[in-house]
């Protein structure tokens, strides 16, 4: 909300203008240029929007410096430890965690949406049998609205609160089915019976030979891993959501624009290059070369999973996958997998030593998730999909916020244009 005690006045040319200042419930002041090219005639200049207020948004807050995130106010820490998946999309959804009649309702409402129209078998089979997982969940997504029409229409609110429960609930089926199309086994399909993670690790595991007894212990890990990725304010792929949304684009539309986004090894990629990274070191004696490689100021080479951009202390999300992956390895072991070998010896040795405490490079959610899902028999190609998977619901949270914000208007970027000035043509034979 804005604050008219406060003004910030920038000179120009000999002439002031004051500028509204917008104080938030949390976090930094703003200040409102909106009429500054109206007054001024000038825009600003942000690359990357790293100093940018977009939107204004009740959904999710991040304090990087106190190593905070916050989902309507509660801590992701006690969210992760006390609740499951489900709820937190509630409480994205709607601001408010559910009564048990609410949250009963609200699963069932999801677990009875989420096969798939029977048709999209067909899709699937439209692509070449190595397509990655990603590729494949970009396209079902962006074709989804050409089997559930019905739920395109963005100003009625019933169409949209359809198109909300769709793409949470088939989501994992549409994950699982791309990953199973791409080791060439046959779909499985969802059961009623299970929880949303349980239902998900069957799909992805089980075959008709046998089925697969779903261990409560990964089933947590995964709805932990869902829950700690489900938002992360206005980080590249949800802005590719609000921006694709306020042109009217449809809900599938949005949705897979922010998977497309997400692909990128910058944003979505980084539990995979942290797997990649433990792959190149190799075996645990190697790990003292690449900690002095890391330290190294001239050496190109970073321990990927450590430290990351937003959190300049520690990640929250951190210490409850962390617990997850500890369960996890115990379960399952170690002793068969170099890597995972490699993954514990690495993080006690950087926990160990100064230079990283020092710097605050921890281990962080993306170093704990990758060791989780490379337990569990997860092949890197799925770590993205899966972290899309997570997303859904905070895409979507950003997104019904959006529309329904009487002030929301077509993103329309501006630019600092450097390129030719107005000449005239010249005719091909005089060039």
């Amino acid at each position: 909300m804005s604050d008219a005690k406060k003004t910030a006045t920038l000179t120009l040319d000999g002439t002031s203008y004051e500028l509204p200042v917008m104080s938030p419930s949390a976090g930094p002041d703003v200040v409102d240029i909106r009429k500054l090219y109206a007054q001024a005639k000038v825009f600003t200049y942000d690359p990357g929007f790293t100093s940018t207020a977009a939107c204004d948004s009740e959904i999710t807050f991040i304090d990087g410096g106190k190593g905070e995130l916050l989902h309507r106010g509660y801590p992701i820490d006690q969210l992760a430890e006390k609740s499951h998946y489900l709820e937190v999309c509630y409480l994205l959804l709607y601001g408010d965690l559910p009564g048990a009649k609410q949250l009963e309702e609200f699963e069932r409402l999801v677990t009875y949406h989420t096969m798939l129209h029977e048709q999209m078998v067909y899709f699937y089979r439209g692509f070449r049998r190595d397509a990655h997982p990603m590729a494949i969940m970009t396209g079902v997504v962006g074709a989804m609205s050409a089997f559930y029409h019905d739920s395109t229409d963005i100003h009625d609110e019933h169409a949209r609160e359809v198109a909300t429960i769709r793409l949470i609930a088939k989501m994992p089926t549409i994950a699982a089915w791309a990953y199973k199309f791409s080791i060439g086994q046959p779909f499985v399909y969802p059961r009623n019976d299970l929880d949303y993670a349980s239902n998900f690790l069957r799909m992805c595991f089980a075959v008709p030979a046998e089925d697969y007894e779903v261990n409560p212990i990964l089933a947590r890990a995964m709805d932990r891993i869902f829950t700690l990725h489900a938002d992360h304010e206005q980080n590249a792929s949800t802005s590719t959501v609000r921006l694709a949304s306020s042109s009217g684009a449809n809900p599938f539309a949005c949705i897979a624009a922010g998977i497309a986004c997400l692909w990128g090894p910058a944003h979505g990629g980084a539990n995979q290059a942290t797997l990649e990274m433990l792959r190149e070191i190799g075996t645990v004696d190697r790990i003292p070369e690449f900690i002095a490689r890391a330290k190294d100021k001239d050496d190109p080479f970073r321990l990927m999973g450590f430290g990351h951009r937003v959190y300049k202390n520690f990640d929250p999300r951190a210490k409850v996958m962390k617990q997850s992956a500890d369960e996890v390895l115990e379960l399952l072991g170690v002793d068969n997998n170099p890597t995972l070998q490699v993954a514990k010896a690495l993080e006690e040795a950087a926990l160990s030593d100064p230079y990283f405490a020092d710097r605050k490079l921890f281990p962080n959610v993306d170093f704990y998730s990758g060791i989780i899902l490379e337990a569990m028999g997860f092949p890197t190609s799925m770590f993205t999909p899966i972290f899309a998977l997570s997303r859904t619901v905070g895409w979507i949270s950003q997104w019904k916020e959006m529309i329904s914000d009487p002030a929301m208007k077509i993103g329309r970027p501006r630019q600092l244009y450097c390129g030719a000035t107005m000449r005239d043509y010249v005719d091909i034979e005089k060039r």
